[in-house]
């Protein structure tokens, strides 16, 4: 087995001067906003892994469902010397791809990009073992902004998967596609997993569960600011809202103060003013037709080569190649 190698490009200090950045631009603008990537703590992270489990939440299931009967067909399509993942390295719908590509016999090197150095770390030694013939290659890093650190091969397969290019708003989402394509070479691949539009009572419980892990998932990011910013918020009384935006097709995530308060920021040094009924922002989940996935790809410089979907079309997966 080689070792696995590990390049950081974002650190602790990177990480904490991002989260000032972005609680004073968002907690003093109106209407208030924080971005959902501060959600995902440890504790974050493992209420996702719930969330992920619940009978209203399709989409894990979903996507896992696509990977199951076409990874073959990914494989064989792209023919990949290199898989890189934007996001966890870990997942089982990776060793899907893994597996399929390993049949192939064409997959030379593994890159998982991620933020978090603790849980790319554990990802990389643990694929490693799994797949000692790959070279792995973990960078700790944000992939918004660090996907020219990919390194350069012949027919790379990049994986965004788990719907969360929906994150992203739609200017936000133009970029970061138009960076992918920057990063790649004429007939590599970009493998896009999206969440499709369908009723909105479904979507909305699938971000507002009956168990409430969601709520509480939804709550964590006072609890991160609360630690990392010594502020005071108190998480209890904050409502989680979700609610689905027609015009944008997206659902958005909130919290609702249930009462008029005045929060300390101490690490900012800030004051932040609530009204009772306020809402923060901290999620938008945008969701897709074929056509608006189509056209955002083609705008970026790609064009779409396959489109899968789970049994009831819930869900896409779709294959496009940067031209």
């Amino acid at each position: 087995m080689t070792e696995p190698e590990l390049i950081v490009h974002f650190t602790a200090a990177d990480a904490a001067r991002e989260l000032r950045a972005d609680a004073r631009a968002g907690l003093t603008d109106r209407p208030k906003w924080l971005p959902p990537k501060w959600l995902y703590d440890a504790r974050g992270s493992e209420l996702f892994e719930r969330i992920t489990e619940l009978p209203e939440y399709y989409q894990t299931r979903a996507e896992h469902g696509i990977l199951s009967r076409h990874a073959v067909d990914v494989a064989e399509l792209t023919g990949a010397g290199t898989l890189v993942e934007l996001g966890s390295g870990s997942s089982e719908k990776t060793r899907l791809l893994l597996d399929a590509l390993r049949k192939t016999a064409t997959l030379r090197r593994f890159v998982p990009l991620d933020v978090s150095e603790s849980a790319l770390r554990q990802a990389t030694a643990a694929i490693a073992l799994d797949y000692p013939e790959l070279l792995v290659r973990g960078i700790v890093g944000d992939f918004t902004t660090e996907l020219a650190a990919v390194p350069a091969g012949s027919g790379r397969l990049v994986a965004f998967l788990g719907g969360t290019i929906g994150n992203f708003p739609p200017a936000e989402r133009a970029r970061f596609l138009a960076a992918v394509r920057a990063a790649l070479r004429p007939g590599e691949w970009l493998l896009l997993g999206t969440d499709l539009v369908k009723d909105p009572d479904r979507l909305v419980r699938a971000y507002d569960d009956a168990q409430g892990v969601t709520a509480e998932f939804d709550r964590n990011v006072l609890r991160v600011l609360n630690r990392e910013l010594g502020a005071g918020f108190d998480p209890d009384a904050f409502a989680h809202v979700a609610r689905w935006d027609a015009e944008q097709e997206w659902i958005e995530m909130r919290l609702r103060a249930s009462r008029a308060m005045r929060v300390p920021v101490d690490g900012l040094g800030l004051t932040v003013e609530l009204a009772a009924g306020e809402e923060i922002r901290t999620e938008v989940s945008a969701k897709f037709r074929r056509s608006r996935v189509e056209g955002e790809l083609a705008d970026a410089g790609f064009e779409l080569t396959r489109w899968w979907l789970d049994d009831p079309g819930d869900f896409a997966l779709s294959l496009a190649t940067a031209v």
